[in-house]
């Protein structure tokens, strides 16, 4: 166990205890959370400015937290796991008093006056706020350069992208600044950050935490969850989001019945070595027990496009005054997104909301034959942004819009590297079972080395 007084060797490397780890040496007397509060900020001014995961600090905010942390850990007040653990949020969700811009150049002077609820949970939970981290331009997008910031970049290589809109949560976390990270998801922007990133994502069930204080893309499809280092450290999060005890995450995977959607994976898009990452994984989670069968997803077309018209629809509602010029100056990525949801009638939103409904059906028949369903999270590695030249929108394809038109829960975990950059794991499970799929994650990890990779320039 690291020692209060051994600054020289052990500061450093303070930013890599895990929850469960920091939280033990901050209740045996062994750690302050000023101390681990410190590092983490220290880390930040040295290695964020490669990875341009925050936005904006908030170090006093921290340094108080952090205080308030060491003070009730003295009175003998014990509020859980995260007490006086450091956590960065996209900036997207709103903390009073902080700059908080949504990534829109509109908004780039705002100040937030009230705190998500979500937010508010961790807070009354002892967690340090260190500050607003990178999302696409009001969660559209990207990456954009027309911003109020540089887009994130990806720790693994700073010519890739992060993925979006989570992108600073999931830089954040995969260069190693923050353990956790909030972020949210409307069509993946949990999950493919995530997966670019080589970190863990859970987009919980619809509804499952509160999204007041979140400024809203499409209210129908909108998700908040966390990004983290291990699957152990999401789970905690996950917890005080919801106000539940954090889930056991010991049990063995002996009898799992798990879903094959390798159909998914597989396409003209599917970078090839992602498929052999993917039957790889089956592989692993068939030798720690699990039961493997082959199942058919409803149409992966069908259901992206109902998702796509949902999303457009709903976005184009939220973010009118963006597309109107009344609101003020919009980047040419969000309003070319935001315009596309013109096109549509109330006849083609309301055709999509009822295919929603009956995938959802589907889905939930496949669930009646196994407990658990896995399929890539994105088909390829992060692209680089020279992709992106122009300012132009570029469509990468994953597999996550169609559980946000479903409200079905998915994680993603890191599952092995294409060409030096990871790629994701997704498991998908029943409405509500948010710990059956953190189990199977935690499963899967302790089995690979995946979780514990840095990324080279992080050795």
């Amino acid at each position: 166990m690291m020692q209060e007084n051994d600054v020289t060797t052990s500061d450093a490397a303070l930013p890599e205890l895990s929850v469960a780890e920091a939280a033990a040496a901050l209740r045996d007397g062994t750690l302050t959370s000023a101390r681990l509060t410190r590092a983490h900020l220290d880390l930040i001014a040295r290695r964020d400015p490669q990875v341009r995961a925050f936005v904006h600090l908030t170090a006093d905010r921290a340094t108080a937290a952090a205080a308030q942390a060491d003070a009730d850990f003295a009175r003998g007040i014990d509020r859980g796991p995260l007490q006086g653990i450091p956590f960065a949020i996209k900036d997207l969700i709103d903390v009073a008093g902080a700059t908080v811009t949504f990534g829109a150049l509109r908004h780039a002077d705002r100040t937030a006056t009230t705190t998500a609820t979500a937010v508010q949970r961790l807070l009354d939970a002892g967690a340090v706020p260190l500050g607003m981290v990178a999302t696409y331009d009001l969660a559209l997008v990207g990456p954009s350069q027309d911003g109020p910031y540089p887009p994130a970049r990806n720790p693994w290589h700073t010519d890739h992208i992060t993925g979006g809109s989570s992108s600073g949560s999931a830089a954040a976390v995969a260069a190693g600044l923050v353990r956790v990270a909030l972020g949210t998801d409307t069509g993946g922007s949990i999950r493919s950050p995530a997966a670019y990133c080589g970190v863990v994502g859970l987009k919980p069930t619809f509804g499952a935490v509160p999204i007041d204080g979140v400024q809203p893309l499409a209210p129908g499809l909108d998700h908040l969850g966390p990004i983290a280092r291990t699957v152990a450290d999401a789970a905690f999060v996950f917890a005080a989001l919801t106000g539940t005890a954090p889930p056991d995450l010991s049990g063995n995977l002996q009898g799992l019945r798990v879903g094959y959607a390798r159909h998914w994976a597989e396409g003209s898009e599917t970078t090839p070595a992602l498929l052999d990452r993917l039957d790889d994984a089956v592989a692993t989670l068939s030798q720690i027990g699990a039961q493997f069968a082959l199942v058919t997803l409803p149409d992966i077309a069908l259901m992206e496009a109902a998702g796509a018209v949902i999303i457009h629809a709903e976005a184009l509602d939220t973010h009118a005054a963006d597309v109107t010029g009344t609101g003020g100056p919009t980047g040419r990525m969000a309003y070319q997104s935001l315009i596309a949801g013109a096109a549509l009638t109330s006849e083609d939103v309301a055709r999509a909301r009822a295919a929603a409904v009956r995938l959802r059906a589907g889905i939930d028949t496949v669930l009646d034959t196994c407990d658990v369903i896995i399929t890539a999270t994105t088909l390829t590695p992060a692209p680089s942004f020279s992709a992106f030249a122009g300012g132009r929108a570029v469509w990468t394809p994953m597999r996550t819009l169609p559980f946000n038109a479903t409200g079905h829960p998915a994680l993603s975990v890191p599952m092995e590297f294409v060409d030096g950059l990871p790629v994701g794991l997704q498991i998908i499970g029943r409405h509500g079972e948010e710990a059956r799929l953190l189990q199977v994650g935690a499963a899967f990890e302790a089995a690979t080395d995946h979780a514990v990779q840095r990324p080279p320039y992080l050795a």
